[in-house]
């Protein structure tokens, strides 16, 4: 049984250093979300969405409540950051079927969720990162 659940914890491990969003990435959609400037909070589609990466109340439950306060995380860049490689790292394989995941995966995922890149809606939000992200 102890060697069932280590292949288990392993593979899972294995996965999530699979799932790491690059720099990159992270950074397009810092610009996208707000000019990579530490906004405050302000009502977005059925709530807050604060600072650099205009994160959620859940979004910041979901990464693991770092900061102590979403709206002190929010408002500092490497905090927030970590939220949001920590959420990726957490959603990034449920939406990929078991592959690497994609910048198009993680922008997706950021702008709807766990399941982001599986709804046909945050396409529209993929067209405004891949230029940044595409850019030499």
């Amino acid at each position: 049984m102890f060697k069932i659940f280590a292949i288990g914890l392993l593979f899972a491990m294995i996965m999530a250093s699979f799932a790491q969003i690059n720099d990159k990435c992270l950074q397009c959609i810092c610009k996208t979300e707000s000019g990579c400037r530490p906004l405050g909070c302000a009502f977005d589609v059925n709530s807050d969405s604060c600072g650099y990466y205009q994160l959620k109340q859940l979004y910041w439950v979901d990464c693991g409540k770092p900061g102590g306060s979403l709206a002190a995380c929010s408002k500092d860049k490497a905090c927030s950051e970590k939220c949001v490689r920590a959420y990726m790292t957490r959603y990034a394989s449920r939406c990929t079927g078991g592959r690497t995941p994609t910048c198009q995966d993680y922008a997706r995922i950021h702008n709807g969720g766990p399941n982001g890149c599986k709804i046909a809606a945050t396409a529209g939000y993929w067209n405004k990162i891949a230029p940044c992200y595409n850019s030499g």
